[in-house]
């Protein structure tokens, strides 16, 4: 959980400072999908990261 946060919380700075991904790239969103898909397998609450178009 704590790995998925830390990357809600990078795409949340890119889009503050205007990116899509100046921070953080595609490797970083995939490997969101597969924490995320880990933890609904688990069953366990989150926040879906909204990224920029």
């Amino acid at each position: 959980m704590a790995y998925y946060e830390s990357v809600r919380k990078q795409v949340a700075a890119d889009s503050r400072i205007g990116g899509p991904y100046r921070l953080i790239g595609d490797r970083a969103k995939q490997y969101a999908q597969e924490l995320q898909a880990e933890m609904r397998r688990r069953q366990l609450r989150f926040t879906p990261i909204e990224w920029p178009n």
